[in-house]
C-alpha cells in the first residue's frame, strides 16, 4: 500500500525535513558544501512559499505563489540530480528517494497551475 501523503502541505514539509537532513549527512567535500547549501535552499522554500499561496490575496497571487514553488523544485530537482551523478551523497537510497519525491511534487504543482489557471 502507498503510504505517501495525500496532503500537500505536510508532503512538503516532509520534503524539506528529508533535504534537511540530507544535507547535513553530506561527506565534507567543497562541492558537497556548495550544492548542499543549494540545495537547502531552494529544497526548503517551496514547503515555506506554499503557506503563502495558500493565502493568496488573487487568484493571480496565488498562481505567481504556485510557480515559485515550482521554480524551487525544479531547481532541488536538478542539483540532487547532478549530486547523484557526481556522487555527492552518503547513501544513493537517500538521494534517489529525494529525486523521486521531487519529481512527484513538481508533478502536482504543474497540474495546480494549470487547474488553477483556467478557473
Amino acid at each position: 500500500m502507498n503510504d505517501k501523503k495525500f496532503d500537500l502541505e505536510d508532503r512538503l514539509i516532509d520534503f524539506a525535513v528529508s533535504i534537511i537532513k540530507f544535507v547535513e549527512n553530506l561527506p565534507v567535500s567543497k562541492s558537497a558544501i556548495h550544492l548542499g547549501g543549494q540545495l537547502l535552499r531552494s529544497g526548503t522554500s517551496p514547503s515555506l512559499n506554499y503557506g503563502e499561496a495558500k493565502s493568496g490575496e488573487s487568484k493571480n497571487d496565488f498562481v505567481h505563489k504556485m510557480k515559485v514553488c515550482l521554480k524551487e523544485l525544479r531547481e532541488s530537482y536538478n542539483c540532487l540530480k547532478i549530486m547523484h551523478k557526481a556522487m555527492i551523497y552518503k547513501t544513493e537510497q537517500e538521494v534517489l528517494y529525494l529525486i523521486q519525491e521531487c519529481n512527484e511534487l513538481i508533478s502536482i504543482f504543474v497540474k495546480s497551475i494549470v487547474t488553477a489557471t483556467k478557473k
